[in-house]
């Protein structure tokens, strides 16, 4: 009588489940959690803005607001080598209440993953710097995925560029 009261709890199980955007620069696989992603847009026209840093393509304005685009490549120091595709994908990420565009080379499908089966990244990583926006690792389909911490991938001085950068770009088109 007791089996029919029993109530199996899955929470466990679901709460490990982490989905993940799955993204490619060149042939690398990254991830990123998919809470963080406000909507996935294929190539737009972005403004330069004069002075900024050399990782930032420019300004978008997506419905009204103006959004600083970071080539992701540029940021992550990869190689650039010949690979360009046609157009590029642009992540609007919320990264703390900052939206942001990341330039990738290619989105790919939604990716779940057991939270268990990250690993940390190697120690070879760890040792450089720059390396501290780079979450885990973990192995699906014979590939390496790495997730990447987006809160860290710019530095607090980077931030407070970015956003002089919007703010002058808004006031610009303001002006006009």
């Amino acid at each position: 009588m007791t089996d029919n009261y029993r109530i199996r709890d899955n929470s466990s199980e679901k709460e490990q489940l982490i989905q993940m955007v799955g993204f490619k620069i060149g042939k690398e696989i990254f991830g990123v959690d998919i809470l963080m992603v406000q909507e996935i847009i294929r190539s737009a026209p972005i403004t330069y803005v004069p002075n900024s840093p050399e990782f930032v393509e420019g300004v978008i304005n997506l419905r009204g607001s103006i959004i600083p685009v970071i080539d992701l490549r540029k940021r992550l120091n990869l190689q650039t080598g010949d690979y360009k595709q046609e157009t590029d994908w642009i992540l609007i990420l919320d990264i703390g209440g900052r939206i942001t565009g990341f330039i990738v080379d290619w989105v790919t499908d939604v990716i779940k993953i057991q939270e268990n089966t990250i690993d940390p990244p190697p120690d070879i990583l760890v040792a450089g710097l720059q390396s501290q926006y780079i979450r885990g690792v973990c192995e699906i389909e014979d590939s390496l995925l790495i997730l990447l911490d987006f809160s860290r991938i710019l530095l607090v001085d980077e931030v407070k560029k970015l956003k002089n950068v919007t703010v002058d770009q808004e006031k610009t088109r303001m002006s006009s």
